[in-house]
C-alpha cells in the first residue's frame, strides 16, 4: 500500500524534479515555446562571415510532454511542433539583391512542403537519448530531415563522457562535459557512420584536405534546457594551393521564450498505445538523415552542352586553359549521361575532336561511360590507334580506377590487338591501375591478383617473342614489393634496354623497400664485379644507392671510384655528389663525413674534365607545396649525348608526387664520327628516343630512330618537326563528398582540376656543323574548379572557385663537337609566352524558380618568361656556344 502511494504522488501530484532523470525533463502539464534559428553560410575559407551566401530559416517550436513511463521517469515521450516559419536572408542585404523579396514563407517552400514541415512530431526520449522519432509515413524526405535537425538537439546527458550516439549524422563518437548547469557537445563528425557517396584524387598533393568539426553547448534552468547553440564547421582546402578553399557553416539556436499551461499526459502502459492513441498516422523512422538532392530541371543535354564547348576542344587550342575548362564541365555532364546519350556524341563527331572526346568520357569514370567508350572503340582496328591510346591513358591517369575497368584491361590483353604499340600501352597502364587499386587497399580483389599474376608470370618465365621491356615498365608504375628480385636479376644479368628499364624501376621505388640485398646488387653493378655495364646503368645504380640511406663505405667506395672512371662518367658522378651537398639530400650527411678523408677529398680526383653534369634547384618554394626540379646530362667518351634527364617533383609535408620526367637516351652514335665507343658499349645498335613520366605515370617509350639506316634515313628527310610525346587532357584533381548537416540540408563540395598538356622532343644532328641539340617542349594549361553548395530543396546556396594557369617550359640542350674539350649548354627556360594566373571567386544564392543572387570577384596575373639557373660552369659554358654559333654565322667562304 504504502509503495503503491508513492509511486502515485510520484506520477500525478509532485511536479517533476531535478535529478529524477538523466536527460532533460520536462514539467506535467506545460507547454514550453522556443524560438529556433538555423542558418547557413558559405564563403572562403578564412573569409568572415558578414559577407557569406546563406540563408536563415527561422520558425516558433512548441515543446510539451505527451506520457512519461510509469515505471522510469527516464522514459518519456514528447510532442514538437514546428510553426511560423520564415525563410530570409543571413546577413542583410540591399532589397535589389534579396532573392527573397515579395515571396512569402508558402511560395518559397511550397505549400504542401510548409503544411508537412509543420504537422508535429514525437520523440520518445530514455535516459536523454532519442530512441524512437514519430513522424508521418510518406512525408518529404527533405521535410523529414529539417525535423530530423530539430529533433536531434534535444539529445544530451547529464553527465560527463564519451559515447556513440545515433543522431541525424549517423552513428557517431561524441564527448560530453558537464560543468553546473552547462552541457558541451563535442562530435567527432569524420568518425560518424552514415551512408557516404563519393571520392578523393589519389594522389595527396592532387587533392582535397578537409576538416570539420561540431560543437553544441546546452544551458539548462531546473534540469531542463534554456538555451541550445550548435555549430559545425567544414573547411575544404586544395592541398596544391591552400588559398583556393571553401567553407560552410551550419548554425542552430533554441531558446526558450517561455512556459505556459500546457495539455495533460495521456495514460499508458506502452509507448506503442500511445502513439496509436494520439495518431495512427504516425509511424517510426529513423532519426539518421535519408538521402534528398533536388534535381536540376533546366539542365542541358549532354549532345547540347558539348556543342556550347566543342570550338575550345581542338587540338590547336589544347595548350589554353578554356581548354581544361571546358574538359572539367563535359566530364560533369557526362558522368550524369546513359550510355546511349555518350554514345550519340562519339558515334556523330568529327576526327579532329575524338581524341579529346575519348579524354573526357573515359576520365568520367561511370560504368555508362565505360560500357560506351568500350563499345565504340575496336582493338582489331589499327587506324583507330590514337583513339586507343588515349583511351588507354585517360585510364592510366584515372582518379579512383574499379576493379571492373582493371579486368576489363586485363581481358584485352587477352584478345587481338592490331597495333603492338597499343599492347606496350595497354600493358603499361595496366601497371598503374594495380597502384591504385592496392593503394586503397585493394591487393586483394581477384582482378588485381591476375593482372599482377600475368605480369609477374610473363617476366619469371619469358616466350622467346615476349616483349619482355613492356613488363618491366609495367611494374615501373605497378612498384609491387614482390617484384623486386625478378628486377634484381634483369638489373644485373640483362643488357641494353632490358637492364637500363630494370634498373630505372628500381629507382621509382621508396627507399624502405630497398633492402641489403638491392644495395648489394646495385654496388655489384656500379663496380662492375661480376660484368661490365653500360654507364647509364652503372650511374643510374649509384644514384640509387645514394638516395637509400647508404652507409659510409658505400659512399667512399663510390667516392674512391672518381678517378677510375671514363672521363664523362667521372664529371657526371663529380656533379652528383656536387648536387647532393648543395640541396641537402637525406645522403648528405654521410658524403660530408666521407669527405673529411683526404684519400677520398682531393684535387687530382675532383678536377676531372668532362661536360657531363647534374644540377638541381626550386622552381617554386611556398607554404603549401614546393618544386624542385633536376637535369643531369651524361655524354658518352667522344662527346655525344648518351642520355639527358629532366625531372620535376613536387612536395608538402606528408607527401610528394613526381611531376614529371623527360629522358633522352642516344646510343652506337660514335660510328657516324669514327669515334671510339666506351667500354661496355662498344656492340651496342644505333639508337635514340625519348621515355617521360607525367604525374607518376610512367608513359610508353618514343622511338626517334633505331638502327643506322633508319638513323641515315631520318637525318637525310629531317624536317626539324619535334615528336609528340604526349597531347591529350588529363584529369588531375577529382574530389566529390556529400555530407549531412546536422540542421537538416544536404552539402557537397567538389573540386576538379584539369589539365590540357602537349609535349614534344626532338634531337637534331648536324655532321656539317658538327653540332647535337635535344629539346623537350613542354605546353601546360591548368584549370581547376570548386564548388561548394548547400542544397535545403528550396533553395541552392554556394560558392564557386576557380584557379587556371598556362605555361611553357623548354628544356634545350646543345653540344658543339667541333673541339676538344666540347661545348655543351643546357638551358631551362620558361618561354616569352606569358605565364598567365587567374583566381575567381563566385558566391550565390538561388531560389527553384530561377531567382538568383551571384557575387563575383577576381584576380589575374601575369609574368613574363624567364631562364631557370644552373651551375655557373654552364653558363659559362653556354656563353662559348653562343659565341662561336654568331662568329660562325657569316663564315661560308
Amino acid at each position: 500500500i504504502i509503495y503503491f502511494s508513492l509511486s502515485f504522488l510520484k506520477q500525478f501530484c509532485f511536479p517533476f524534479q531535478t535529478g529524477h532523470t538523466t536527460g532533460p525533463s520536462l514539467s506535467n502539464d506545460r507547454l514550453y515555446k522556443f524560438a529556433y534559428t538555423a542558418e547557413v553560410y558559405v564563403d572562403r575559407a578564412k573569409a568572415s562571415l558578414q559577407k557569406s551566401a546563406g540563408y536563415r530559416f527561422s520558425a516558433g517550436v512548441d515543446v510539451n510532454i505527451l506520457w512519461r513511463n510509469p515505471e522510469n521517469d527516464d522514459d518519456q515521450l514528447i510532442k514538437v511542433m514546428i510553426r511560423n516559419v520564415q525563410v530570409e536572408n543571413v546577413n542583410e542585404r540591399p532589397s535589389d539583391k534579396n532573392i527573397f523579396k515579395g515571396k512569402s514563407t508558402e511560395k518559397i517552400i511550397g505549400k504542401e512542403y510548409l503544411e508537412a514541415l509543420q504537422r508535429p512530431m514525437v520523440l520518445e526520449l530514455a535516459r536523454g537519448k532519442v530512441q524512437n522519432f514519430y513522424s508521418y509515413e510518406n512525408e518529404p524526405g527533405f521535410t523529414q530531415n529539417l525535423k530530423r535537425g530539430l529533433a536531434s538537439l534535444f539529445q544530451l546527458q547529464m553527465h560527463s563522457g564519451s559515447v556513440r550516439e545515433v543522431d541525424i549524422s549517423g552513428q557517431c563518437n561524441v564527448t560530453y562535459q558537464v560543468r553546473q548547469n552547462q552541457v558541451t557537445k563535442i562530435k567527432a563528425l569524420d568518425s560518424c557512420e552514415i551512408e557516404k557517396t563519393g571520392f578523393t584524387s589519389h594522389n595527396q598533393i592532387l587533392d582535397v584536405s578537409t576538416k570539420a568539426t561540431s560543437a553544441t553547448i546546452y544551458v539548462l534552468e531546473d534540469s531542463f534546457i534554456k538555451s541550445i547553440k550548435a555549430e559545425e564547421n567544414y573547411v575544404f582546402l586544395l592541398n596544391s594551393r591552400r588559398k583556393t578553399g571553401a567553407k560552410i557553416v551550419s548554425k542552430q539556436r533554441l531558446e526558450l521564450q517561455s512556459a505556459e499551461a500546457g495539455p495533460g499526459l495521456i495514460a499508458g502502459k506502452h509507448v506503442a498505445g500511445v502513439i496509436k492513441t494520439l495518431d495512427s498516422s504516425y509511424v517510426s523512422v529513423p532519426l539518421v538523415a535519408e538521402t534528398v538532392k533536388s534535381e536540376c530541371k533546366k539542365c542541358p543535354s549532354l549532345s547540347e552542352h558539348w556543342k556550347s564547348i566543342k570550338e575550345h576542344m581542338h587540338p590547336e587550342k589544347l595548350s589554353k586553359a578554356e581548354a581544361a575548362r571546358s574538359f572539367l564541365s563535359f566530364i560533369q555532364n557526362t558522368r550524369k549521361a546513359t550510355k546511349e546519350e555518350i554514345l550519340q556524341i562519339i558515334k556523330t563527331e568529327n576526327k579532329e575532336l575524338l581524341p579529346q572526346i575519348v579524354d573526357a568520357i573515359t576520365s568520367a569514370q561511370t560504368p555508362a561511360s565505360l560500357e560506351a567508350i568500350l563499345e565504340f572503340l575496336d582493338f582489331k582496328d589499327a587506324s583507330t590507334s590514337i583513339l586507343q591510346e588515349r583511351f588507354l591513358y585517360a585510364c592510366g591517369f584515372a582518379s579512383h580506377p574499379s576493379e571492373m575497368l582493371l579486368r576489363t584491361l586485363t581481358s584485352k590483353l587477352k584478345g587481338d590487338i592490331a597495333n603492338e604499340e597499343i599492347r606496350e600501352t595497354l600493358v603499361i597502364v595496366m601497371g598503374a591501375l594495380i597502384r591504385k587499386l592496392c593503394d586503397r587497399e585493394g591487393c586483394k580483389l581477384p582482378a588485381v591478383v591476375e593482372a599482377k599474376k600475368l605480369i609477374l608470370g610473363r617476366l619469371e618465365k619469358p616466350k622467346k617473342d615476349d616483349n619482355v621491356r613492356m613488363y618491366l615498365l609495367a611494374l615501373k608504375n605497378a612498384l609491387l614489393p614482390e617484384a623486386i628480385p625478378l628486377l634484381l636479376k634483369y638489373a644485373e644479368s640483362e643488357e641494353g634496354h632490358i637492364s637500363n628499364a630494370a634498373v630505372t624501376t628500381l629507382q621509382r621505388y621508396d627507399p624502405s623497400f630497398l633492402t641489403n640485398e638491392v644495395r648489394k646488387t646495385m654496388n655489384r653493378i656500379y663496380h662492375q664485379n661480376r660484368k661490365v655495364h653500360e654507364k647509364t646503368v652503372r650511374t643510374t645504380a649509384a644514384a640509387i644507392i645514394l638516395n637509400s640511406n647508404p652507409s659510409y663505405m658505400e659512399v667512399k667506395n663510390i667516392l674512391l671510384s672518381i678517378g677510375e672512371l671514363p672521363l664523362e662518367m667521372n664529371k657526371y658522378m663529380l656533379s652528383i655528389i656536387q648536387d647532393i651537398l648543395q640541396l641537402e639530400k637525406p645522403s648528405s650527411k654521410t658524403v660530408r663525413k666521407v669527405l673529411k678523408d683526404m684519400r677520398t677529398h682531393n684535387y687530382e680526383r675532383f678536377s676531372k674534365p668532362g661536360s657531363s653534369s647534374a644540377y638541381s634547384g626550386y622552381i617554386t618554394r611556398g607554404p603549401d607545396i614546393s618544386s624542385t626540379y633536376s637535369l643531369d646530362i651524361l655524354y658518352s667518351g667522344s662527346g655525344i649525348l648518351r642520355r639527358s634527364n629532366l625531372n620535376i617533383h613536387a612536395f608538402d609535408r606528408n607527401a610528394q608526387l613526381h611531376a614529371g620526367q623527360v629522358v633522352i637516351e642516344a646510343q652506337g652514335l660514335e660510328t657516324i664520327i669514327a669515334a671510339t665507343p666506351d667500354e661496355g658499349e662498344e656492340n651496342l645498335d644505333s639508337f635514340a628516343g625519348m621515355s617521360a613520366i607525367l604525374f607518376d605515370i610512367q608513359l610508353r617509350p618514343v622511338t626517334f630512330f633505331q638502327g643506322y639506316g633508319d638513323l641515315m634515313s631520318k637525318m637525310l628527310s629531317a624536317t626539324g618537326d619535334p615528336i609528340s610525346v604526349v597531347k591529350g587532357l588529363i584529369l588531375l584533381t577529382d574530389y566529390s563528398q556529400e555530407f549531412q548537416l546536422q540542421s537538416g540540408p544536404r552539402a557537397s563540395a567538389d573540386f576538379q582540376g584539369g589539365l590540357a598538356i602537349d609535349i614534344s622532343g626532338g634531337m637534331e644532328f648536324s655532321l656539317w656543323y658538327r653540332e647535337s641539340k635535344t629539346n623537350v617542349k613542354n605546353r601546360i594549361a591548368m584549370f581547376v574548379a570548386g564548388n561548394v553548395e548547400v542544397d535545403s530543396f528550396f533553395l541552392k546556396t554556394g560558392m564557386e572557385t576557380t584557379l587556371e594557369i598556362e605555361t611553357a617550359l623548354d628544356f634545350i640542350s646543345t653540344v658543339q663537337f667541333s673541339q676538344y674539350p666540347f661545348l655543351v649548354c643546357m638551358q631551362m627556360d620558361r618561354t616569352t609566352t606569358l605565364y598567365l594566373h587567374r583566381h575567381s571567386v563566385t558566391k550565390y544564392e538561388s531560389l527553384p524558380s530561377g531567382r538568383r543572387y551571384t557575387a563575383r570577384r577576381g584576380k589575374a596575373e601575369t609574368l613574363e618568361g624567364c631562364e631557370y639557373p644552373l651551375h655557373q660552369e654552364n653558363s659559362n659554358m653556354c656563353r662559348k656556344v653562343f659565341s662561336t654559333a654568331s662568329d660562325s654565322s657569316g663564315s661560308w667562304f
